[in-house]
């Protein structure tokens, strides 16, 4: 799309929510799961243009289209539910109440690496709370973006409203560049890299707008002595080596305490050469290529930089010679905790492993990145654990014990600190963001008390 249709496109989205403000939520979040509906309808054959466009497996594919309809069945329910208290008032007959009104133009930036369920987080939410959409999906996943807006328009126009309640612009920064600029974008939600990010955050901040921001994450599992290794080697296979460690919850660090090290790096490359790479299509396959040919140049350069730091590659480490942008998932031992390509988060299935003695170094350890996505201990110490969820442990928006720091739930709020961006979607009280907030005081008596006992006469 160009910047015309851009233009064209916002103009249509803030007519449609006109019509779509006025419809009462319940019946918005009756349409809502008409479109879960749509998507259960086409999962596998979305799941697999998933597959094909993005490259993860397509399980994987079709369980992003899942996340999609479940969001959807949470927004219906939340459609009745959504609303401010009435709280009590200082003063004799008035009452103090919160009116939450949609903010009116959603705009939605998503990531190539899911390319349909982070708008459905966004999107289901945004219109149960009354407001438009305009998305720009990846310039590399359009085909995905097409697919899904199509289901999503015959859903609106069947029930007889605009289906430019959700548009679509498909296009690259200049359409980015736009909605960041735009006034008319009320709020804008942007998923990518953290450098991004910071360009979209301080655009919209000029103009005193809203952005929802989920950016890079640099997630650690710390595993203690009194762990269950045998929960210990699939969740770090899986949050390592998953979605070919192209996840922001993806496991780059994982720290063992010394006294286990030894075994688990042995037991963790064993489960490593048993994945099963190839075409992502395959039923059987477990790990497919990466994204582009740019990954894998960036793949090549931080094993590099990671043996220059002092690291030892004990798997993988190379290039995979077939079709494809395919590498070797790969396990680092030997590095410092503060090692500069520890501290980088690189798009791709590298895990650095390091060594840890006490409690208080580790958690340290944890936090001393500059983001604050998602995080994992494994321990069967309740002390230890209540410390992590703490004050003192933790400082990531997504705090796991004993399960990895990838596949988090659509029930809970979604999204981290610091360099992550501080941004929520998905459940919890999250649709707080898709709306605007007015504190109303009624008079319904004959006189005018003022608040703090103030008296002016």
């Amino acid at each position: 799309g160009s910047l015309e249709d851009y233009e064209e496109t916002v103009k249509k989205a803030k007519e449609a929510w006109k019509v779509w403000a006025d419809i009462p939520a319940p019946k918005r979040g009756e349409i809502v799961r008409q479109i879960g509906d749509a998507l259960r309808q086409k999962i596998k054959v979305l799941g697999s243009l998933v597959s094909l466009e993005m490259g993860k497996i397509f399980v994987e594919g079709v369980g992003e289209v899942q996340e999609y309809v479940d969001v959807c069945d949470y927004a219906v329910g939340l459609s009745r539910m959504i609303g401010g208290p009435i709280l009590p008032s200082e003063r004799p007959g008035h009452a103090l109440i919160e009116q939450w009104n949609p903010v009116g133009l959603v705009g939605i930036i998503t990531a190539f690496n899911f390319p349909v369920a982070v708008y459905g987080w966004n999107s289901a939410i945004a219109m149960i709370c009354g407001n438009a959409c305009l998305w720009k999906g990846a310039p590399t996943t359009s085909l995905i973006s097409v697919a899904v807006t199509k289901i999503i328009a015959k859903v609106l126009e069947d029930n007889k409203v605009p289906g430019a309640i959700c548009s679509l612009v498909c296009g690259g920064a200049d359409i980015g560049t736009a909605m960041a600029r735009d006034e008319r974008m009320d709020l804008l939600s942007f998923t990518g890299s953290t450098k991004v990010g910071k360009q979209v955050a301080l655009t919209v901040q000029e103009r005193f707008g809203r952005s929802l921001l989920e950016l890079g994450g640099n997630n650690a599992i710390i595993v203690f002595e009194d762990a269950d290794l045998n929960l210990v080697i699939p969740s770090a296979l899986f949050a390592a080596v998953g979605t070919a460690g192209q996840r922001c919850t993806t496991a780059r660090r994982l720290f063992l305490h010394e006294s286990i090290h030894d075994e688990v790096v042995a037991k963790l490359a064993k489960a490593y050469a048993q994945v099963r790479i190839g075409d992502p299509w395959d039923s059987d396959t477990l790990y497919g290529p990466l994204h582009t040919k740019e990954a894998v140049k960036m793949f090549l350069d931080a094993v590099e930089q990671a043996k220059q730091q002092g690291g030892s590659v004990v798997y993988g480490g190379k290039v995979i010679n077939r079709p494809g942008n395919y590498v070797e998932p790969t396990i680092v031992t030997g590095l410092p905790h503060n090692a500069p390509i520890v501290h980088t988060e690189t798009f791709a299935p590298i895990l650095y492993v390091l060594k840890f003695k006490e409690e208080e170094e580790v958690f340290a350890w944890n936090n001393e990145v500059k983001q604050g996505l998602s995080s994992s201990i494994f321990t069967k110490d309740l002390g230890r654990i209540f410390r992590w969820l703490g004050p003192k442990g933790s400082d990531c928006g997504i705090v796991n014990v004993n399960i990895p720091t990838s596949g988090a739930e659509i029930g809970g709020a979604f999204g981290g600190e610091k360099h992550t961006g501080g941004g929520r979607e998905s459940g919890s009280d999250s649709w707080k963001l898709y709306m605007r907030r007015s504190t109303c005081t009624i008079n319904y008596s004959k006189d005018l008390p003022l608040a703090q006992g103030i008296k002016f006469q």
